[in-house]
């Protein structure tokens, strides 16, 4: 009797849960509500059978549970209950089968006029390119890739000259404008996922998938890789913003062509020396760093890094939160930089800097740290050199105390938390698990040793 009682309690409860859950569906923000209409079919489906074998099970364990004067009857064959199954489970399984393929001969059939995405994924950022004003996108290689061409454009495609490039993980489409997303890996199996557009699609390494969807509403969505990707994927996440007819526009204008940042001309160290001058009082003049006023060590940095810094101190995407102090005076010395020419020239002086290793200051288990090193080491690499690809900066030899207080601030929130400082959103996920100070200490004195 517990037996059967439970099984009803396990499909009533089922159902129930089902229909008063606040768990569902989010909004939908596309043209694929279809998408939802299959679901739901195969939810009714499904749970018609749930329920019915529940209860089926709980009258036989009722009416055949064992009585000493009874007898089971041998029965291995039975045509009509043969002939009733074949039919009812056929008529199911068509049932959740036919929604599908009738959406999915949609899925695969783009319209012409849909705006045409070039999706990139690798561990574990999101770019992006689209078509110039020529509505052509131009053609690619592998063979071609490197950090200054990352979608591996052929220099020598005209039709790829005015291809516009998005490094940001941030895309905008258009609204009630059909997209066409051209979906490609540099690495490893991806997942574009959408939860609001109903859109979810493989990126295999070789090969270029695709989907498509038209927004029927504007705002910004979530977008995740639902891949398992390596250890950084939980962190691989990005943004689709969908604007009215102008604010894409005026976006898309402000997007540099693959041309533009194949003409652009590299920071001039010695125009930066002049200007870092007033960098020097307090990070001293090879960049060594000074403990005393809270200026971390600069030479040995990449570039490509001290800019990005540099941009969000400028911009107000970093030093501008309650609690850091200290990045609080670094934002108005970045404001003294007037344009990106003169911030390119400062990073360029100061990545030509000695490179002279930081004194170690903090302590801790090496052992243990190496642990912990093992998910940083996937982006920042095993030496702690940095790589550019992950867009990770170097760790070796910089200063200790300094990344401790930052890894401190992107665990606590203070860094990390600002919409355009994308990587420092990533960086405040993974900082998320180093437990307490011992754990910072120990990952450093690792990092320390290498």
């Amino acid at each position: 009797m517990a037996i059967a009682i439970a099984l009803i309690v396990l499909a009533l409860g089922s159902v129930l849960f089902h229909f008063l859950s606040p768990w569902y569906f989010t909004p939908i923000a596309s043209n694929w509500g279809a998408i939802d209409t299959t679901i739901g079919i195969t939810f009714w489906v499904t749970g018609v059978v749930f329920v019915a074998v529940n209860v089926f099970m709980a009258v036989a364990v009722l009416r055949y549970r064992h009585r000493h004067d009874s007898r089971s009857a041998y029965q291995p064959e039975n045509k009509q209950l043969e002939w009733w199954l074949l039919v009812l489970t056929a008529a199911g399984v068509a049932a959740m089968l036919a929604p599908g393929l009738l959406v999915w001969a949609k899925v695969v059939d783009a319209p012409g006029d849909a705006q045409v995405v070039e999706v990139l994924a690798r561990q574990w950022n999101w770019s992006y390119r689209l078509p110039g004003k020529d509505g052509k996108l131009g053609t690619v290689n592998a063979r071609l890739v490197t950090d200054e061409n990352p979608f591996g454009l052929n220099p020598s495609d005209p039709n790829g000259r005015d291809d516009i490039l998005v490094a940001s993980p941030d895309l905008h489409v258009p609204l009630g404008h059909p997209v066409k997303l051209l979906l490609r890996s540099k690495d490893v199996l991806h997942n574009f996922g959408v939860a609001q557009l109903r859109v979810k699609m493989d990126m295999v390494p070789g090969q270029v998938t695709y989907a498509w969807f038209t927004p029927t509403r504007t705002g910004s969505f979530d977008l995740l890789c639902e891949e398992l990707c390596g250890i950084g994927h939980f962190a691989m996440r990005g943004r689709l913003v969908v604007d009215d007819p102008a604010s894409y526009e005026a976006w898309l204008n402000g997007q540099p062509t693959f041309a533009q940042a194949s003409e652009r001309v590299p920071g001039n160290a010695a125009a930066g020396k002049a200007a870092y001058a007033v960098c020097a009082a307090c990070h001293g003049a090879n960049g060594e760093g000074n403990r005393a006023l809270n200026a971390p060590r600069l030479g040995g940095q990449p570039a490509w890094y001290l800019e990005r810094q540099l941009r969000l101190f400028r911009s107000g995407a970093r030093g501008t939160h309650e609690k850091d102090s200290f990045g609080k005076m670094m934002a108005p010395m970045a404001a003294t930089l007037p344009d990106e020419a003169a911030l390119a020239n400062v990073a360029s002086y100061i990545a030509s800097m000695p490179d002279t290793p930081a004194a170690h200051t903090v302590s801790g288990d090496v052992d243990k740290g190496r642990r912990h090193y093992a998910t940083c080491a996937a982006c920042h690499g095993a030496d702690g050199r940095g790589i550019s690809a992950t867009q990770a900066p170097r760790l070796q030899g910089m200063s200790d105390w300094y990344m401790a207080r930052q890894l401190k601030n992107f665990r606590d929130g203070v860094r990390g938390d600002h919409p355009q400082d994308i990587r420092g959103a990533q960086m405040r996920l993974v900082a998320g698990m180093l437990s307490d100070d011992a754990v910072i200490a120990d990952t450093l004195a690792y990092i320390n040793s290498r």
